[in-house]
């Protein structure tokens, strides 16, 4: 009997067939897709730590800026005793306090135009409602084209 005209040669990591090939790509994608999901979740957890320890670190800090707020509240009132305000030290803390108010109006007052002059997604709100249109004009040319056939 006569053997093949080429002799096959054992099958090597540089003879391999198409179906093995496909098998070691898709194993290698799987495993590169979980070593990619281990990282966002080492990211993630590290990402979460530092956000935790930020806001605590913030939390403190308004709480120090609210206590200094107030010892300069107090200073502020001994010192216009201290000049001479009128009503005394009980006037002094009541001058304080209309300072106090007078800020948290002022406040208060820019918060709201800045608050007036949000957007309300209103371009995004547009395109979305331009999209929703194109489709349904899409749709209905579509069953008008399937019905006229």
């Amino acid at each position: 009997m006569a053997g093949p005209a080429v002799s096959r040669v054992p099958s090597t990591a540089t003879d391999q067939s198409i179906g093995d090939l496909v098998s070691v790509a898709a194993r290698d994608i799987s495993q590169l897709v979980r070593y990619e999901l281990d990282l966002a979740k080492l990211e993630l957890k590290s990402d979460v730590k530092r956000a935790g320890i930020s806001a605590a670190l913030l939390a403190i800090a308004v709480f120090a800026a609210c206590l200094l707020l107030m010892l300069l509240c107090f200073a502020f009132a001994f010192g216009l005793s201290a000049v001479g305000a009128p009503g005394g030290l009980w006037g002094a803390f009541l001058w304080v306090a209309l300072a106090v108010v007078l800020l948290i109006l002022i406040a208060g007052l820019v918060a709201l135009l800045i608050v007036r002059r949000l957007t309300k997604m209103s371009k995004t709100r547009r395109t979305l409602a331009d999209d929703t249109s194109l489709l349904r004009h899409a749709k209905s040319a579509a069953r008008t084209a399937t019905r006229v056939s």
